[in-house]
């Protein structure tokens, strides 16, 4: 990928950064910095409102093509969108499971008719999407989903449990990997499936975590229903698609989470120099690590953009997670003491608490860093695969 900035590309970081600073004003300057991972509960419906003024001028789904409602811009051009976003502290998106995993994976994958169903609204933010992969027996391993669907009087019918379901809560549709077929290999006879979620075969119960919100939640399927042309590709043969989706979630807009990595790098610099912890030289050469790894994950997300999202993305999961997690800890070594005690009762966090707290997460959801390696050994490096109970 060429990193050099064309002047057309200088002129659009322009446009972008103004119309950020006219933008952000009023009573969306309030929300700048709210949420993100581990935060999503902070102002959801003024955040939901910001993204539908983002979508009446123009700026969601901007890498989409044109003829499906987006800007058409160049990887480069999504770079600058999304790495201006966060330079200018804008609020979190609540439609990123739609603009940024489902739409694409439409746009890939979907009919026509399917196309013309769901776009639109994704792109005016008028309908919200969650992901319905894992299980309770079924993290990372999506190949060995139990959740089920069947054909009946021209609807599929599903049963099943789902979990670390991000934003279900708030959202209108879910795409549900369901197993509604049989084959010889474990990902074989998987279909991906649009379910509405405002329906009585749909529960969805919060899950309480450590930061003590609740953005994960476990969904149930008892006799869920949703029309029998809402599977996106074949029947059967889901696990593409599914894949395909996956391979959408660790694009351009993850470089924009590394510019909300090195806020939080410098907040936690910004404590050290406050009090005292940067004099020690252990901590200042963890501080230098972070920054040298930061800078390297940077330049390999540019690397890796124009290729294919597959390996890649696994190694790309591979750099972040640890890295981020490895943050968290050192957040925790430069407060000290301090980083024991909360803030106000009865659970009053503070950033530094909640990302380590959060981050422990991170080497988990998205698939595990176990998972991850063995993608890339047996289908990169040809080693046999890991024995299986």
């Amino acid at each position: 990928m060429d990193l050099n900035y064309s002047a057309e590309d200088e002129e659009f970081r322009r446009e972008i950064r103004s119309w950020l600073e006219a933008n952000l004003v009023g009573r969306f300057a309030q929300l700048r910095g709210l949420g993100g991972s581990g935060r999503e509960h902070e102002a959801f419906e003024e955040r939901l409102e910001w993204n539908r003024h983002l979508a009446a001028h123009g700026w969601s789904c901007v890498g989409w093509p044109k003829e499906h409602g987006g800007r058409g811009l160049s990887l480069l051009q999504q770079v600058i969108f999304h790495e201006e976003y966060a330079r200018a502290d804008a609020p979190a998106r609540v439609n990123h499971l739609g603009e940024e995993l489902l739409g694409p994976t439409l746009i890939a994958f979907g009919t026509p008719e399917q196309q013309a169903r769901f776009l639109p609204k994704i792109v005016a933010v008028e309908e919200l999407w969650c992901q319905g992969y894992s299980e309770p027996g079924a993290g990372s391993d999506l190949a060995s989903v139990s959740t089920k669907a069947r054909l009946e009087d021209g609807q599929w019918v599903i049963d099943g449990q789902k979990v670390w379901t991000s934003l279900a809560h708030h959202a209108d549709w879910c795409f549900v990997i369901a197993r509604t077929g049989t084959g010889d290999r474990p990902h074989h006879g998987l279909s991906y499936l649009l379910v509405p979620m405002d329906q009585p075969g749909v529960q969805i119960r919060p899950i309480l975590q450590l930061t003590g919100t609740s953005e994960f939640n476990e969904v149930f399927f008892d006799g869920a229903r949703t029309d029998a042309d809402l599977v996106v590709g074949e029947p059967g043969a889901g696990w593409a698609v599914a894949m395909g989706t996956l391979g959408f979630e660790r694009g351009v807009s993850t470089l924009a989470q590394q510019i909300a990595f090195q806020r939080e790098l410098d907040a936690v610099v910004d404590l050290a120099r406050d009090n005292g912890a940067l004099e020690d030289p252990l901590i200042r050469d963890r501080i230098v690590s972070a920054h040298m790894g930061l800078q390297m994950l940077r330049l390999h997300g540019l690397r890796t953009l124009s290729g294919e999202q597959g390996i890649e993305a696994s190694i790309t999961k591979l750099l972040w997670a640890p890295w981020h997690r490895s943050l968290g800890e050192l957040a925790m070594a430069v407060a000290g003491s301090a980083g024991l005690t909360v803030a106000e009762a009865p659970y009053g966090l503070s950033p530094l608490q909640s990302l380590f707290l959060f981050s422990r997460a991170d080497t988990l959801y998205g698939g595990s860093d176990e998972i991850q390696r063995n993608v890339i050994a047996e289908r990169v490096l040809g080693l046999p695969k890991e024995a299986r109970a």
